[in-house]
């Protein structure tokens, strides 16, 4: 009998999937040492390819709704995050941005209009941040935050964003991310804002990688195939599709995370659905 038990004790954990974690304490792990390396790179002015993996140079004015956050922690360390301008007076990002393990964050200090973080463009300084009040710190569900800031004029640099509404997956569309972070796990990184294009895939292949309690259907995923994906730094920042006929971008995603085995694993990216939390942003704006 004992023998018995043993061989489906075994015949269990071996039916077990095993899922890749996502990472744990963002900024202690990742966005602390990514706000040295950005800041390092800026004052040397040591542009030598991208941060964001496999992407191009973005063109001031060309994402007019990405903020960058500087962000101050309680203990008076520096981060750094994202942020998609929303209106005159809000921003979306992650809320691991405001909060992840056991890190605090005390204020953001939002960059607009500029191609670099720690220079140039308006800076707005704020610490009004509202978490989704089901964000789960584990697994990164509901993971987004409106960012209140005194009003901001809109210019050829700066400009809000819409967000997307509806029911459409956007499952096989290119979308294009944005941000500030680093080109290689713990590479180099250069001092310009960057872009890379990605596209959308179905949630039924992201959750066979970070299984069912990470991927929600409130949770979009983009292939990182060919070298290409969101990282270190990066969190919190847009994911965009164009619109040809009207000439605007659409907000589709909130950068939320990556592997824990790092960006260049080949294992989707996670973005915040937007369509899916778009009354809660709406009923903040």
């Amino acid at each position: 009998m004992k023998l018995l038990i043993l061989l489906s004790l075994i015949c269990i954990s071996h039916s077990i999937p095993t899922y890749e974690p996502v990472f744990r304490n963002y900024h202690e792990d990742i966005g602390v040492k990514e706000a040295a390396r950005i800041k390092a790179a800026e004052e040397a002015m040591a542009f030598n390819g991208g941060r964001i993996v496999g992407g191009s140079l973005a063109s001031l004015g060309e994402h007019p709704y990405l903020g960058g956050l500087q962000v101050t922690l309680v203990d008076g360390r520096l981060s750094v995050c994202g942020s998609s301008l929303i209106s005159n007076t809000r921003l979306v990002t992650a809320a691991h941005c405001w909060k992840h393990g056991s890190i605090q964050a005390f204020q953001f200090t939002v960059v607009l209009g500029s191609l670099t973080l720690f220079t140039g463009g308006t800076r707005v300084v704020t610490s009004d941040v509202e978490m989704h009040a089901d964000y789960q710190e584990s697994t990164l569900n509901n993971d987004v935050a409106i960012i209140v800031v005194p009003w901001i004029d809109y210019n050829d640099n700066i400009k809000n964003i819409n967000l997307a509404t509806g029911s459409n997956a956007f499952v096989d569309v290119m979308a294009t991310a944005t941000g500030f972070g680093r080109s290689v796990d713990n590479g180099p990184v250069p001092q310009n804002l960057q872009q890379v294009d990605l596209p959308v895939i179905n949630n039924t292949v992201c959750a066979n990688v970070f299984g069912p309690l990470v991927i929600l259907e409130s949770t979009l995923c983009a292939s990182t195939a060919n070298g290409r994906s969101t990282c270190g730094g990066d969190s919190g920042g847009p994911l965009s599709v164009y619109n040809n006929e009207t000439s605007e971008h659409l907000l589709i995603g909130v950068s939320s995370f990556v592997a824990g085995s790092g960006c260049l694993s080949g294992f989707p990216a996670g973005f915040a659905r937007v369509s899916s939390f778009v009354n809660w942003i709406q009923a903040r704006m």
